[in-house]
Order: C-alpha cells, then structure tokens, then sequence
C-alpha cells in the first residue's frame, strides 16, 4: 500500500497523472478509504446513535455519537462548549478581546504569547503559507475586511485598485515575525492575521479527541459543514456522509444517493469553495475567498474542492489553497502532496466532478 505523506493512506492507480481524473456526473459515486478493515460490517457497537448540537463561531456544530444513553452525551456537550470558548478567546476575530485581536490592533513591535493551540494552528498555517508560495496566507485579515467578509464594518462598495493595492503592501505571511522556540509572534505594524479557513477544522480535531479521552469512540464530528468520522454505527456501518456539488456536506441517510458519498472512519472531510459563501459587492457577485497573491476575490473554474485527511484543521486549509490556486495548479498540488480531493469544476455548459489519484483509489 502506497502512503500518503500528509493525508490518507491509499493505494492510487499507477497511471494516475498530475491532474484529476474525470468522472461522469451520472455515476454512483461511493468513496471507502482502504483502510477499513474489510469485515467492518460484520463488528457491530452497542448503544444507539444520540445527537447533541449548538451554535458557535457563526455556524452550527453537531455530535452523533454512540453511546448508552443520550445523558452521556450531554454531560460531554458542556465540555464541548469550553472547547469551542477557548478556542473563540483565541483565534475569533470576531471577539475583540480575543488573542488574534489583540494582535491584530496591537501597535508595531508588540510581542505576543501564543497560547498552545493558537501556535500549533497557526504554525500550521504558515507551513502552508510557504508550500502554496502565498496561494494560502493567515495574515490576509485585512483583505477580508477590505471585501466586506471580515468583522470590521464595511461601506458596502467594491474597494478601488489603490486600497487594493495599500493593503497588500501591509498584509503578507512573510513579514510576520514569528518565534516558534518562544511561542510567540511580534507585530511588524497593519498585519491582520486571519484562521478562519482553518480554526473550524481544528475545532473539529479538537472535539474529537475530547470524546476519544471521555470514552466515545463512535461518533461523527460536525461544525460548519466540516467533518470527522470514528468508529460505526449500532448496525456495524461508517457513517455516510454525502458529498454535494455545491460542495454542501451533510449526512445521507439512505444509498443510493445521488451525490458522491464517503465512508467516515478514522479521518476527516472539508470543503471550501466559490459557490458556498459570497455575496454582492459593486453590482458583482463575488466569493468570499481572497486570492492573497492579487488582493481579489478568487474567480476560477473551481465550484468547490473537497479534501479527505486525517487532520481536519489540515483538510480545511488544503481545501482553500486548492481553491485558490485554481483547477490545474490545485490539481497538480493535490497530487504532489497526495491528497484524496474531489473537484466540482463549471465547464461552462454544466459540472464535471473530477478526483485525483488518491480519491479515485478510493472508489468502490
């Protein structure tokens, strides 16, 4: 079996090249990771499957987990929602008294400690920072607040090239100063650091290890659309989730579905793309990724990308370089870091999804 060196496991077809591989669109397409066990159905968990769910980070999140009884789960949901505070208090620009705010405002040369998680997320995105040359950037907060995405109050016009311009000259993941030996960050002046295309998938991570360490080992993760998935279900099944072509992920209840769908067990699926979340700016309907190489909204072929990985806070952010970097050299990355990706491409005269080798292994 051939490994994947940041995502899943897979043994992707020899022949596969640098591109992804098109799939008709009236196909049933299943996707099982190998390696479930191939006598998985036949292991059944006892329990039945409750639920908890709650609202947080301007989304919503939600456990189905197996359990004995649906108490477990609520005396768990509590702790959940200190995961989620803590996680707010320090990487939420929304919350202007959180860690990334203090940092955002903070006057030139401001030396800021990072608590353990904000280092560990953010040390992550700048190692994606330098492997996407900049397609991916966590110091582009002030071009989502410029485009009206951001937390600061936004005038409702398209921004003029000059302010374009004026706030790339202050943004850039290169002039942050960063200590990883003294866990912390100091602020070069204007600097706007922004996770939120990556602090969901590491809620996601960890709330999974919070009901891993409290005894839950069946279960499916959720907040905001992104997922992780352990374990199976009382009737000795992964959970299914489907896969939509706007790139909409939920649960599917039943087979066959229409949409692509994927076994979840022991990894985790994000989707980011143009189509999910934009909205009016200047008479322009525009998406709320921003290219941090231009300073513009991302407008390629890509409707939305969807990436299979064992880290969730990593198929988050490889989700949105992907996106940003465009069908051709997204795919060309996707393969050269063997990711397990679907692609959700407008041709123009309708959708094509395409996967790349290491999605296409795990076809059944």
């Amino acid at each position: 079996m051939s490994g994947s060196s940041e995502g899943l496991e897979a043994a992707p077809d020899p022949s596969g090249a640098l591109s992804p591989v098109p799939i008709t669109t009236d196909e049933r397409i299943v996707l099982i990771p190998p390696h479930i066990p191939s006598g998985l159905a036949r292991v059944r968990s006892g329990g039945a499957v409750h639920e908890v769910a709650g609202e947080t980070m301007g989304t919503t999140w939600s456990i189905r987990a197996v359990v004995n009884n649906a108490v477990v789960l609520e005396q768990v949901r509590g702790r959940v929602e200190r995961v989620f505070a803590r996680i707010i208090a320090q990487m939420s620009t929304w919350d202007s008294q959180s860690d990334i705010s203090r940092f955002n405002d903070g006057p030139a040369g401001s030396c800021h400690a990072l608590e353990t998680e904000f280092f560990h997320v953010l040390n992550a995105a700048l190692r994606l920072a330098r492997e996407t040359c900049g397609a991916y950037d966590p110091t582009s907060g002030a071009l989502v607040d410029l485009w009206g995405f951001g937390a600061k109050p936004w005038n409702g016009e398209e921004p003029s090239a000059a302010d374009v311009q004026s706030v790339l000259q202050s943004s850039g993941w290169q002039r942050l100063l960063f200590d990883p030996e003294g866990l912390s960050i100091t602020q070069p002046g204007g600097l706007r650091l922004d996770l939120s295309s990556i602090a969901k998938g590491y809620a996601v991570d960890a709330v999974a290890a919070l009901l891993k360490a409290n005894g839950v080992r069946s279960f499916l993760v959720e907040v905001g659309g992104e997922l992780c998935g352990e374990g199976v279900k009382p009737d000795g099944l992964p959970w299914w989730v489907s896969l939509s072509p706007q790139g909409l992920a939920g649960e599917a209840e039943s087979m066959p579905f229409a949409d692509p769908i994927v076994a979840l067990h022991g990894f985790s699926v994000a989707t980011s793309g143009t189509g999910i979340r934009n909205r009016d700016v200047g008479g322009k309907r525009v998406s709320h990724l921003i290219d941090p190489r231009t300073g513009y909204p991302v407008a390629n072929e890509i409707v939305s990308i969807t990436v299979f990985h064992k880290s969730c806070m990593l198929a988050d952010a490889e989700a949105t370089a992907i996106c940003v970097l465009g069908a051709d050299e997204g795919a060309a990355y996707a393969c050269r870091k063997k990711l397990a990706a679907v692609f959700t491409i407008d041709k123009g005269d309708g959708l094509e999804l395409r996967l790349t080798p290491y999605a296409k292994a795990m076809l059944d």
